[in-house]
This record gives C-alpha cells, structure tokens and sequence, in this order.
C-alpha cells in the first residue's frame, strides 16, 4: 500500500516533535544598499560589516543555516522600492537589512513592514518613524540621525564658537542634521546651506565660507560628496583657519580616497576603530585581515545588525512564525555590541554613548577616525516619547 505521510504524521509515529523551524529551510536575510555609483563606498561597508558577521557565526543563526542576498538600491527610490518586492515576494526573505540613505529608507519601510518582515537598519536613522510614526517591525543598529550631529553643535557651544557656517545635502538626513546640531548651538549661523546630492564642484560655497570667516564649518556630506569637499576644502586654503565639525564627511568610507587632506578634521559618531574594548579589537583586527581596508561606522552597525538578528532567532529557537516572539527578542537586543554600552529605547532607535572624533594618520600609513571625547552617555533620541509602538 502506498501512504504519503507529512512530516508531521511520520513524527507522531516515530515519537519525536517537530518544531516549525525543523521543517522549514535557510534563514533568508536580504541586504539592501548603495553599491553603485560615488556612494558605493558606504554600501560596501555594510556588504562587508554583515558578511564578516555571517562568517563569525559559522552562518548559522539558532541551529539554521543562512543564506544572505544582497541588492544594490542605486541611490534611486523607485529601484530600491522594485529590489524590495523581489526580496520579499520572490526570495521571501526573513529579515531585510538596510539601507544606507534616508530618502531610500522612506521609500522601502513601508511595504517591507507592512508585509510583516522585520527590517532593520544598519545606517539610516531618520526622524521619520523615529516618533508617531514608529513601527514594531522597525529596528535600527546605528542612531537617530539627528543624534551624531547634536554632538557637532555641543562641542561648537561649548568651545565658543560664535559664527557657524552650515553646509548640508538638500534631502531629509540633511535637514535631520540640521536641526540637530541647532539643537545645542546657541551662537550665530551666518549661512545654512542646502546642496543638491549630486554636487562635485564646491568652489562657489568655498568663495563663500572664505569671504564670511566663520568661527567653523559644520558640515554633513557623505561618501563621494566628503570626498570631493574635503580635497576641495583644502586646496582652498581653508582646512588651516576654518576648523571642520561634520559628520559623516570624514570617516573611514572616505578617507582612503581623502587621505592627508583629511587629518585633524573632527567628526562625531556612535564608535571609532580604537574603541578600547576586546571585542572591537577582535573586529578591526578581522575586518582588516579580510578587506585590507579600516571599517568605519557602516561596518561596525552591519556587524552589529547581524549579531541583533542572531540574538533574536536563537531566543526562539529558530522558529520565526511567531513575530510577537521575534520582536520582544529584538527588542531586547541580547548580544555584545562592538561599541559596548547598547539598549534598544522605546522606538527600537538605541540608547547609546557618542564620541568627538579625529582623523589620524597611523604608523602603518593607513588613516582612521580616533576617540577625542565622550560628549553624551546613554543618550537616547528626543522623540522616542512619542512612539506608541508595541514594540
């Protein structure tokens, strides 16, 4: 007789359970980011931040192999949007991971989270879903990104600087910057300028900043955009008089191609290479073992994204039906960050620490950002408290 048994039937007979996660295949984890184009530097870091990570834990997370796809969102939110329909309906992923910019991420949230997939963001921290519009399904491994820029504007206040000049791109990040640093800088803004995402020539902003001598520039311009402002900052004679705050304009994506144009010019951020915990050491010391480059603040947030999700799927055992179950162990955020102190605030945004940093040039020739200060201590973002979000 010929009797088709399902493998739960057959589990009955031979006295064992079946948990879902038994019967189900790989643990697929989509990675959306930039890996075209002058931003193709910070995508990369994440690719590489999370595949180190995958690699760390012998790519397996609770017991189940993984599987990781990853798609370059072209810096374009129309095809970041098509990418993620693929992701979801035609891999059917478990978790998506990404993006780097905040313009793609408002693209991508919404039909990944209302699909019910957890999306976590390794990069992109924007206001947007930071509040009222928080989402349960929503987590981020890097800051609220008005956060790294308050730092910026609390160190300007504090060393007195009187007259600022401000210099952003012209998309929601940039405006998030803005009102970040104005949140504790009490003094002067001579200009606050908003340039196109596509800029390569900043001479006439230069002429600018020359004529009006602010006490410094506050800048936030990633990837290709710091690259090309900070050579052109200093051939202008600049970098020696007008000292630089910014974020995200000098760090390790960066400072590869900006080298020592780059050196003494100050940033703020979550993290920095010297970090001074075992761990941190471990990762920098494998990262640049396996890509000759040093990991910046994408990589570092992607490595910590991977270990976030492996904490979630080992407190269920592998067993992702129930999201309830998957996002309390989200939340709760069970792993050893790289950056030490972590916590998950009531918006899935985390409670942090955030550094002055510096550019360095090290003994071996190679360049990286360097601990100056600590300015806050388990700081959490301003609009957490209007999240009301299960999450």
């Amino acid at each position: 007789m010929k009797t088709q048994m399902t493998l739960a039937a057959a589990a009955v007979l031979l006295g064992t359970v079946v948990t879902p996660a038994l019967a189900q295949d790989k643990i697929k984890l989509g990675v959306i980011v930039t890996l075209s184009g002058p931003a193709a530097a910070l995508g990369q870091q994440v690719r590489d931040g999370f595949a180190l990570a995958v690699k760390d834990l012998g790519s397996k997370m609770g017991g189940r192999d993984v599987e990781v796809v990853v798609v370059d969102d072209e810096l374009k939110p129309d095809a970041a949007v098509t990418k993620v329909k693929g992701l979801l309906e035609r891999e059917k992923v478990d978790f998506v991971v990404g993006p780097i910019f905040s313009n793609i991420l408002q693209a991508i949230h919404r039909p990944i989270t209302e699909s019910k997939t957890f999306l976590i963001s390794p990069n992109a921290g924007p206001s947007t879903f930071a509040g009222k519009d928080c989402n349960p399904f929503f987590y981020v491994t890097s800051y609220q990104n008005d956060q790294v820029h308050e730092i910026l504007g609390k160190v300007a206040q504090d060393r007195g600087y009187k007259r600022m000049y401000l210099m952003v791109p012209n998309y929601q990040a940039g405006k998030d910057s803005v009102a970040g640093f104005k949140l504790d800088y009490k003094g002067e803004i001579v200009e606050e300028s908003y340039m196109p995402l596509n800029t390569l020539d900043f001479q006439p902003e230069l002429s600018k900043i020359s004529s009006q001598k602010p006490d410094a520039l506050f800048t936030f311009m990633p990837g290709g955009l710091g690259v090309n402002l900070v050579k052109q900052y200093r051939q202008a004679g600049l970098a020696d008089t007008i000292p630089v705050l910014s974020a995200f304009t000098v760090d390790e994506s960066t400072l590869p191609a900006q080298q020592d144009a780059a050196v003494g010019m100050f940033g703020g951020a979550n993290w920095a290479p010297n970090l001074d915990n075992p761990q941190n050491k471990k990762f920098v010391a494998a990262y640049e073992a396996a890509y000759n480059i040093v990991p910046g603040t994408y990589a570092f947030q992607a490595y910590d994204a991977a270990m976030l999700i492996d904490s979630a799927v080992k407190a269920v055992k592998g067993d992702l039906s129930n999201k309830d179950a998957v996002r309390a162990a989200l939340k709760k955020a069970d792993f050893t960050s790289l950056r030490g102190t972590f916590k998950f605030n009531t918006n899935g945004y985390p409670i942090q620490d955030f550094y002055l940093t510096k550019v360095a040039k090290r003994p071996d020739g190679k360049f990286q950002t360097e601990i100056v200060q600590k300015v806050f201590e388990n700081y959490g973002d301003r609009y957490a408290k209007d999240c009301k979000a299960a999450n």
